[in-house]
């Protein structure tokens, strides 16, 4: 054999000891291995396939089998050394601060630009909106029963019109006010989408469906691609993603459309914003001067990131403020569709629930109430908390480790040899999933009719429940600590106030 082969031989012996022997071994070696949990189904699945199935049922037969702290595993990966999922730190396993602590939870000190965006006072600008759109919908539903067979029953759609509302909504409430650009074949057509508020969507009237946004938008939250067996293979191992298929190419299209819109708003936004008077005098302006007259999100959030007081450290690059774009939307309308179709869900089987608040609703003198007094509301708010508790709309989430780190635990757990362990070793490239849905419906802390809808326990909550870590009602909802939902505000004032009429 000559030289060259020989070390060629070396080089591929050496780059395979390097990044597929830890990976093999990574089970063996793993802190994770003594954790309970069920064992894996297949060398290459996991458990993959029967937990993308069944996210929601699944996860707490596992706690009333395994306990709240387990692991399972995902799909075989040859780009992580760590092979294991933990998952469901429970509320009464976490130390108190876990949240504001954990090196995978963060936060992310540019964050603090976003803030102003979601606060208190832009948010309730937003309640005559929120009422404009739930009315039309109302109206749309109204009239589709009106017109249907008077001896048969009228079939509505209720998610799919949600959507559509809440993505009026989130357009409207202000991301976008900007110049289009629609690239067809060779031909590229201007169309001037200006509102008040920002991007009108059209979303609940005819002329909405060509609008080339919301197909981008349909075409990457398309839910048929994320369940083929390829989806979940590029999910897990990045090599797959270079394999080329049409829904790539669909969604490259479309991502490098919203990156060409969003710089082309951002340059408007920001000139518009230096060239008002008072600005154009002082050459910047003051986090100080930002209030809750602005009826745009996006405005907001550019003002307080070219705040001449705010450090630099924390301050947004032009991508970085881009990419927030179709954040709010992807993020801002399905979870809020979602929830108000499972509220009327489960109104529509609890028929003496659901009169209660129509009758509390019907008192309301008028049919635009301001925040103030949609939240004021007795019974609608222990709908609205119960709602969010039995069916959160985002059911688990998924965190990285990004380093070595060790999770204090306030209570011990038993792992597979018997040991009482007190606190969680984990490795950089750990996933942990916390069970959102387990926890808000554990029964240690709920009761025995934890899995039911009684919006009525929330007129006197378990004491048991103010341990859980969420920055809303005591669930995990919305998450808790740095890492929260930052725009559970708008969530909260769009909910009741687009899907409950009277």
């Amino acid at each position: 054999m000559s030289v060259p082969w020989i070390a060629i031989l070396i080089l591929a012996l050496l780059y395979l000891a390097y990044n597929v022997l830890p990976t093999l071994l990574a089970p063996f070696l793993t802190p994770l291995r003594r954790l309970p949990g069920p064992s894996s189904p297949s060398w290459f699945w996991g458990h993959l396939r029967e937990y993308t199935h069944d996210p929601g049922t699944l996860p707490k037969s596992w706690v009333a089998k395994y306990g709240h702290v387990l692991k399972f595993k995902l799909m075989f990966n040859w780009t992580t050394r760590s092979q294991h999922i933990l998952a469901f730190l429970l509320v009464d396993f976490l130390e108190k601060d876990s949240f504001d602590d954990f090196s995978l939870i963060g936060v992310h000190p540019k964050r603090r630009v976003m803030n102003p965006a979601f606060g208190p006072a832009q948010i309730r600008g937003f309640t005559d909106l929120f009422f404009e759109k739930s009315m039309q919908l109302r109206d749309i539903w109204q009239s589709s029963v009106q017109q249907g067979d008077v001896n048969e029953r009228t079939q509505i759609d209720i998610l799919a019109g949600l959507n559509q509302m809440t993505l009026d909504v989130i357009g409207m409430a202000g991301v976008w006010t900007f110049r289009l650009k629609r690239i067809t074949g060779n031909d590229i057509v201007n169309l001037f989408c200006s509102t008040g508020f920002g991007y009108r969507f059209d979303g609940l009237t005819p002329s909405g469906k060509n609008n080339p946004l919301r197909s981008a938008l349909n075409e990457i939250l398309n839910p048929s691609a994320f369940s083929s067996r390829l989806a979940l293979v590029q999910a897990f191992i990045p090599f797959f993603r270079w394999v080329p298929t049409q829904r790539k190419r669909k969604v490259l299209a479309a991502r490098q459309s919203m990156l060409q819109i969003g710089a082309e708003i951002l340059a408007e936004k920001r000139a518009a914003i230096l060239t008002t008077t008072e600005n154009k005098e002082k050459g910047s302006i003051s986090s100080n001067s930002i209030d809750g007259s602005e009826r745009d999100l996006l405005t907001l959030l550019i003002k307080a990131n070219i705040a001449n007081d705010l450090p630099e450290n924390q301050r947004l690059s032009d991508d970085e403020v881009i990419a927030q774009i179709p954040t709010f939307f992807i993020a801002g309308h399905e979870t809020t569709a979602t929830a108000v179709t499972w509220c009327l869900f489960a109104l529509s089987i609890n028929v003496n629930i659901q009169d209660k608040l129509r009758k509390e609703l019907r008192a309301v003198p008028t049919e635009t109430p301001t925040m103030d007094e949609l939240m004021a509301l007795p019974y609608l708010d222990c709908v609205l908390r119960e709602t969010l508790r039995l069916y959160p709309p985002v059911p688990q989430v998924s965190r990285q480790a990004t380093k070595d780190d060790v999770i204090p635990l306030n209570k011990p757990y038993v792992d597979t040899q018997g040991k009482i362990s007190h606190s969680i070793h984990i490795r950089a490239g750990d996933h942990i999933i916390i069970s959102i849905a387990a926890i808000n419906q554990l029964k240690k802390i709920w009761g025995d009719d934890a899995e039911e809808f009684r919006p009525e326990r929330w007129n006197n909550p378990p004491s048991a429940a103010a341990g859980i870590p969420g920055v809303w009602g005591n669930v995990l909802t919305f998450l808790g600590g740095p890492r929260a939902c930052i725009g559970y505000r708008f969530s909260l004032v769009d909910f009741p106030s687009s899907g409950l009429r009277p």
